[in-house]
């Protein structure tokens, strides 16, 4: 069922730390994969904390595009956390979390929105993974969807990509984590409610510049207590929030 035969409006939340090789690249790919498929869109860059020229680079783009917000963190709050702070200042019917790794390329980010309506969410995943990730990544995020899937008994095909939420399902629930189980937290209670999600396989690049910080030791420790917190959250009355009805997509939200 299609849930909207219009075009949806969309705001794209970029979290990015020590992006600055990746950052201007990432915003391009929102804007050539947003040409005709959304009926309006903003870019809220979110500078976590970074200590090269990301912040500024930011700044610039801001300055030169209406469409472009900055909201800067004087130290990093964690990927979680970042995306929260987009969250809060975003104004459109979606939104959606582009990483500023630019790692998905512009037609990936077009098979993304293609979908948006059909569901409730829009729920990617890596189709070739293969390709550019080493096998304790691959192994790392195989195990951590068996994981989430097993103990909240859910079919979701993967947790981390660029997840399309509905802005007003996202708003009635709290993210309690910073960590890279954000979106995890966020869809076992949407979906633990009754919300629909479409499945879309999409193949990423390499990112051209740094590396990712997603294996860290300290992140994998937050990441497990978060998912500790949340089994135990999910256990006492009022976690799962009352769905709301699906309604017709509004080029702008007040």
């Amino acid at each position: 069922m299609n849930l909207s035969p219009q075009k949806p409006s969309v705001s794209f939340v970029v979290p990015a730390l020590n992006e600055e090789g990746n950052i201007e690249g990432a915003v391009r790919t929102v804007r050539e994969a947003s040409a005709g498929r959304v009926s309006d869109y903003e870019i809220v860059l979110v500078n976590d904390g970074s200590t090269d020229r990301t912040g500024q680079l930011m700044d610039q783009m801001a300055k030169a595009d209406p469409r472009v917000r900055v909201v800067h963190h004087a130290s990093n709050l964690g990927f979680g956390g970042a995306f929260k702070a987009g969250v809060a200042v975003a104004r459109l019917d979606y939104v959606i979390r582009i990483c500023g790794d630019d790692s998905v390329p512009v037609l990936g980010v077009q098979q993304i929105l293609d979908q948006i309506g059909k569901a409730d969410f829009v729920i990617p995943y890596i189709a070739n993974p293969g390709e550019f990730r080493s096998w304790s990544r691959r192994f790392g995020s195989w195990g951590f969807t068996t994981l989430v899937n097993c103990v909240f008994g859910l079919r979701v095909p993967y947790y981390n990509h660029a997840v399309v939420f509905r802005r007003d399902a996202l708003n009635t629930i709290q993210i309690a984590t910073d960590s890279f189980a954000y979106q995890a937290e966020a869809l076992v209670k949407l979906l633990r409610a009754g919300y629909s999600f479409v499945p879309i396989g999409i193949n990423d690049i390499a990112r051209l510049h740094g590396k990712s910080t997603a294996l860290k030791p300290k992140n994998l420790v937050r990441v497990v207590k978060a998912l500790i917190h949340l089994s135990e959250e999910m256990r006492r009355a009022g976690a799962v929030p009352a769905r709301l009805p699906s309604n017709s997509q509004r080029t702008t939200v007040a």
